[in-house]
């Protein structure tokens, strides 16, 4: 390549000195074409090269690859051809020998050539995108995996992040109810990606069926629902970035928590920090540009929408309803009835169908096969069956004060059967009761010497009015609160030697 000087000169003596290319290209020794070439360009061109030819071991066999790569465009992107996997293919069907190299390099220039170009976009106020992302975390001194929900406001670049146990319906409606609030109102529309938790079957028009807990959320709201292309990542790519800015500045470390709750304040948090920064090619913060957008969100409606998932069921005979794999206890004279069951992120509610009073409230298990049973669900039934106290398991794993196995200690002991009867009836008060009142109460009464369920609930229900408790205690003849002395026998002998004296106490001792 010669040099931008040699230009200069040989430019300058054939278009302003008006001499023959032949002198100029004899002058400088070079030959007349370059000389021509440099007049037609200022500078040196810069080295073009030709087309790479194409190897002739491997030129017989191009059609064949382009047209499996052609082929692949109509696939999943995990189930397209590599060049390892095309090799093979040439050598056992069409006896290829070159390679690897060769074809790796054919494969590549072919797949850059088929690049997709993107077009930059701008965003108006009041619109928001929508994904889920994953991460690992310390949850409660475990190490567990959780899911996060995205909203971005793509013309602000706001964002909401929050953390749930899992990525299911109950968790996209709490998302979308906690970033509503949090932003004070709802976008104009939401993008989202086509998951199954808003789209229930991609129709051959390109239109989308939503499901039943989307359709109810959208309706409520009344937002525009908006959906990119199936494995088409770049038609949301605000959100798409979110979910990996999220996980690189919010969550790495690892994040700690004691809970989740805790877990979602952090990143709370962190969005709120997030809004001071100034973007590339901005020049207002995040939180500067948000109040651009909130002028053009919706207003919340007045009342939230019930972020909960509903699922029809029936009670088993053991007085369990499963939803979501694990077994929930509910009251047992409610076995073999159908249920509603309202399933949210943190607790599971249970409805008879048609009725609006709630018949069990459980904290949510994640576990699977769990078994989520309230003891006081199953004492009505204990009390018909005392026999099973020992063997219930609804009672293994309760948790109660040392007073209460000492209470039944002492009445077995002095009532046998029927003291057991008084337990499980002592155990009855704590479906109205808290633990702390009859607690008290079956303290007050070892104190008194009146062990039995009708004294302890009369010392509940006297602490609950503030007034002293009035115990009979002649109806309760069982009760050990006479002192009896030991029987004199010369005192039946006196009542022999005086017959006529039958009247009078032949007893020594006090009651």
């Amino acid at each position: 390549m010669f040099p931008v000087d040699l230009y200069v000169k040989v430019r300058r003596a054939v278009m302003v000195e008006n001499k023959s290319e032949r002198a100029v290209a004899r002058y400088f020794g070079i030959h007349r074409n370059t000389v021509r070439k440099m007049c037609q360009f200022a500078a040196p061109p810069g080295y073009r090269r030709a087309p790479a030819p194409v190897s002739p071991t491997l030129a017989p066999f191009v059609p064949i690859i382009d047209a499996i790569l052609e082929a692949d465009k109509q696939v999943h992107v995990k189930r397209r051809h590599t060049a390892v996997r095309i090799r093979e293919r040439l050598r056992d069907e069409h006896g290829y020998r070159g390679g690897y190299t060769l074809m790796r390099e054919y494969v590549n220039g072919v797949a850059s050539r088929q690049k997709e170009v993107f077009m930059p976009l701008a965003h108006r106020p009041g619109h928001a995108q929508v994904d889920f992302g994953e991460a690992d975390g310390y949850i409660g001194g475990k190490k567990v995996r959780f899911h996060y929900f995205c909203l971005d406001m793509p013309h602000s670049d706001a964002c909401f992040v929050k953390t749930h146990p899992t990525e299911d319906t109950e968790a996209f409606l709490d998302g979308h109810l906690a970033a509503f609030a949090f932003l004070g109102g709802v976008p104009q529309s939401i993008l989202y990606d086509n998951t199954r938790i808003a789209v229930a079957k991609i129709l051959g028009d390109g239109q989308r069926r939503r499901t039943q807990a989307f359709a109810e959320l959208q309706s409520y709201y009344l937002f525009d629902d908006k959906f990119g292309r199936p494995a088409k990542g770049n038609d949301k790519g605000k959100v798409e970035g979110l979910v990996g800015c999220s996980r690189r500045h919010f969550m790495v470390p690892m994040p700690v928590a004691d809970d989740f709750d805790a877990l979602n304040g952090q990143l709370l948090d962190g969005c709120l920090k997030r809004q001071r920064a100034v973007l590339r090619g901005q020049s207002d913060s995040i939180a500067q540009r948000l109040v651009r957008d909130r002028p053009a969100l919706m207003p919340l409606p007045v009342t939230p929408y019930d972020a909960s998932h509903k699922q029809s069921s029936r009670v088993s005979s053991q007085a369990l309803v499963r939803y979501r794999t694990n077994d929930y206890s509910v009251p047992t004279q409610y076995g073999h009835q159908a249920v509603l069951v309202k399933g949210t992120v943190d607790w599971v509610d249970i409805y008879l169908v048609g009725k609006p009073e709630c018949i069990a409230h459980h904290r949510r298990s994640y576990a699977k096969a769990d078994f989520v049973m309230n003891p006081l669900h199953y004492l009505a039934l204990l009390e018909k069956k005392p026999r099973a106290l020992d063997q219930a398991a609804p009672l293994q794993e309760w948790a109660l004060p040392a007073a209460f196995e000492r209470l039944r200690r002492l009445l077995e002991a002095r009532m046998d059967k029927r003291g057991r009867k008084e337990y499980i009836q002592v155990l009855r008060l704590l479906e109205t009761f808290s633990i702390g009142q009859v607690e008290h109460a079956i303290g007050q009464a070892h104190h008194l010497g009146v062990l039995s369920f009708d004294a302890i609930k009369h010392l509940v229900l006297c602490a609950i009015e503030r007034r002293p408790p009035k115990l009979d205690l002649t109806l309760y003849p069982y009760l050990p609160s006479a002192t009896v002395g030991t029987t004199d026998a010369g005192s039946y002998l006196s009542l022999l030697r005086q017959p006529a004296l039958v009247t009078q106490a032949g007893f020594r001792g006090s009651v």
